[in-house]
């Protein structure tokens, strides 16, 4: 009798629980107001994007990370605007942009939707910028597209195997992250993305929030996990070797996500990339810090 009963407030302590950490998608139309953009239909995904600066000047198109969107660039998009066109976007499957209808996130799709918006706002050529999975997805690009490509700036990439993990495997995905369409802990979030800071107090509410609520956007937080689902590195070396874009690699000394050590793989792969190190920051460095982090950006993209 005893053990049943505490069976039974076991099972109402876990359902308890889970309502308490349930959190429900926000409505689209309140996240848009909220979050505003513009939207163009790229292969069946109407992506949400920013294009700003003058329209005959060289282009650039930024890229974010996992879990993040166009909003994480404000900073530098606002100062490269002066003088490029900075074009940014949710990739399919975050944010505004949502589920890609075609329920495909491998890097092949991502990087056919990069060259169709491109096609379609009449950019020929430009130069990428991305963080993590976008740097993965330009330097991607930059090996399939080489001429379409002006220069190349990889924060923090994505792209060689951690230790202890293998390529050609399917991903393991933690049971935790498999809730993750039903739950949305502030707390939670809030301590993953500190991860991402080297100094987790330049981390603002602000920028919690904005995390929290495209993550809440219809559909979005399913579609992460079947990217992650999606997701089998390659061994990289073959693909970067292709690459014949002018390469900065600008990499935080303190990122915890992506260890800064993984620079020289990309340096032995690519021909002529060069590494900036970033001092006391992390794998964010364009949120942590904009002002430093762009100022080598800027000196890469103004040389010849």
């Amino acid at each position: 009798m005893i053990a049943s009963w505490i069976a039974a407030l076991t099972v109402v302590g876990l359902i308890m629980l889970a309502l308490a950490l349930y959190a429900p998608d926000k409505p689209r139309d309140a996240l848009a107001a909220a979050y505003p953009g513009d939207y163009r239909l790229v292969d069946g995904v109407r992506l949400r994007l920013r294009d700003s600066g003058p329209r005959d000047a060289p282009a650039l198109i930024l890229l974010h990370g996992l879990g993040s969107s166009l909003d994480t660039w404000e900073p530098w998009a606002q100062a490269l605007s002066a003088h490029y066109r900075v074009v940014r976007f949710d990739l399919p499957g975050f944010a505004l942009t949502g589920p890609d209808p075609s329920g495909d996130y491998s890097d092949a799709r991502t990087v056919r939707i990069v060259a169709g918006l491109m096609d379609g706002l009449g950019i020929a050529r430009a130069s990428l910028i991305g963080n993590s999975l976008g740097g993965r997805i330009a330097w991607t690009f930059a090996a399939q597209y080489p001429e379409r490509v002006a220069k190349l700036v990889l924060i923090s990439p994505d792209g060689f195997a951690s230790p202890g993990f293998a390529y050609d495997k399917a991903p393991d995905i933690p049971l935790i992250m498999r809730a993750m369409p039903y739950i949305a802990p502030r707390g939670l979030l809030k301590a993953n993305f500190a991860a991402a800071y080297a100094n987790p107090q330049a981390l603002r509410d602000d920028t919690v929030t904005r995390y929290r609520d495209l993550m809440l956007a219809p559909g979005v937080r399913a579609a992460i996990l079947s990217r992650m689902e999606q997701t089998v590195l390659h061994d990289p070396v073959p693909t970067l070797a292709r690459i014949t874009a002018p390469t900065l690699l600008l990499w935080g000394e303190a990122d915890a996500m992506i260890p800064i050590s993984n620079a020289a793989e990309y340096q032995r792969a690519i021909a002529h990339a060069r590494l900036v190190r970033l001092p006391a920051l992390g794998h964010v460095p364009f949120e942590e810090d904009p002002v430093r982090a762009l100022v080598p950006v800027v000196q890469f993209l103004a040389e010849p």
